[in-house]
């Protein structure tokens, strides 16, 4: 799988961590374009991504790094408004050292190469950014390089054969002159013109 490497990630942490901020306590309990989560619980998972992902960068392998991520029944801290910023912060800086993106490295429980743990990265906060905008009533505008990053990275997931247990859900078809993010969120396997039930 070919990927874009050396993507800085801080940047689009940082529209992430604007999403953040932009959470209503009121919106807590909200659904999301991912059916096993409410909005908390996409937050913790973004906590939890974000550590994983830094110490990967890191080479820093142990506990953070061996789990495997877990579907649904999280916590979300009570001091989230400004652990989850310091996290994704500490994120993006990691990955802007080029050897992050070199040799082998590991993240929920796999190991594989810097490269492609980038790639996943940026899909992560990509997509979930997406993901919590859409849950929160937000305006979302990615990181242009993140979105072509992620784009790529997906689609070259989608033409390999998916089965039980992988991570991204059946292809949604967009339209092939739909804008990319669109396209990146069908490729990940959600419907781009998913909205909250709330905001209907």
């Amino acid at each position: 799988m070919t990927v874009m490497s050396l993507v800085d990630l801080e940047v689009q942490a940082q529209v992430v961590s604007r999403l953040v901020a932009g959470v209503p306590d009121s919106g807590l309990a909200g659904p999301t374009p991912c059916p096993e989560y409410a909005v908390a619980d996409l937050l913790d998972h973004i906590k939890g991504l974000a550590i994983a992902f830094r110490d990967a960068a890191r080479k820093d392998l142990g506990p953070t790094t061996d789990t495997a991520p877990v579907p649904a029944g999280l916590s979300l801290p009570a001091a989230w408004r400004e652990e989850l910023p310091r996290l994704l912060g500490e994120l993006g800086e990691a990955w802007k050292d080029p050897s992050a993106w070199t040799g082998m490295t590991r993240a929920g429980g796999v190991d594989l190469p810097g490269e492609i743990a980038g790639a996943v990265a940026v899909d992560e906060l990509l997509i979930h950014g997406w993901d919590l905008a859409r849950a929160t009533g937000q305006e979302y505008v990615p990181d242009g390089a993140a979105l072509r990053a992620a784009h790529a990275f997906l689609l070259a997931a989608a033409q390999e054969e998916r089965g039980e247990g992988d991570i991204f859900g059946p292809v949604v078809p967009v339209p092939d002159d739909a804008p990319l993010l669109e396209q990146a969120v069908g490729l990940s396997g959600r419907d781009p013109g998913w909205t909250s039930p709330r905001s209907s």
